[in-house]
């Protein structure tokens, strides 16, 4: 679709349908959906917490934030990595992502160390669905990190679907699994009905052991 077709407002109206734009590249302005067949959801109460993960989370290692370097975030997942040496994270979806993140309808979660931004991840907030896009991690387990303190984000706001989109061996580890297209609509219809999550319901500045607890609690 040329890149001019696609506006915030469409972006959303396609998530809210259960579909998601593509880029081949970097510097392709051109865009496609996705519907897969089979999709990734990682359920918020069945989220699963590696042993050694949890250790780290409560030793608070890292400084972790949310909503304060959106774009940094997201031009770090679009950079090349390791088994990934293309992004489907164009200049033209990063500006579109942008624009959600100032209508307050996307949302990051940095991991910082020392100072630097080391890790991290966003996503599309609508209603009672968050739809993960994609994360990164030049530390190790910073991007493990910043999941769970989306889970614990999610479960205080009242979430009711973490959209992971594909499965990885990554997001396994969590207890993340594919369902049905049809399975999946109906998830979201549900969750598109919730309309009091509240994103920024968990206040900041939560530590580590906290954020286990908060997990644990509300499953």
């Amino acid at each position: 679709m040329p890149h001019d077709v696609i506006t915030p407002n469409l972006l959303l109206q396609a998530y809210s349908s259960g579909v998601f734009p593509m880029s081949e590249g970097r510097t392709d302005n051109e865009l496609f959906w996705v519907d897969p067949e089979r999709r990734g959801i990682l359920p918020l109460d069945q989220f699963h917490i590696p042993r050694s993960l949890a250790k780290r989370v409560r030793k608070d290692q890292f400084t972790v934030t949310t909503d304060k370097a959106f774009q940094r975030v997201v031009k770090a997942c679009a950079k090349p990595a390791r088994g990934r040496e293309t992004t489907w994270i164009s200049e033209r979806i990063e500006t579109l992502y942008t624009d959600l993140f100032k209508r307050g309808r996307a949302h990051s979660v940095e991991v910082w160390l020392a100072g630097k931004i080391v890790g991290g991840l966003y996503g599309v907030s609508l209603a009672g669905a968050f739809f993960g896009e994609s994360m990164f991690s030049v530390q190790t387990d910073a991007s493990k990190v910043a999941l769970v303190h989306l889970v614990a984000r999610l479960k205080v706001g009242g979430y009711q679907l973490l959209d992971t989109q594909f499965i990885t061996e990554h997001l396994k580890q969590f207890g993340a699994l594919e369902i049905e297209r049809q399975d999946y609509h109906a998830r979201l219809a549900d969750a598109l009905q919730c309309q009091t999550a509240n994103f920024s319901q968990l206040e900041s500045g939560v530590d580590g052991a906290t954020i286990l607890h908060l997990i644990t609690q509300t499953s």
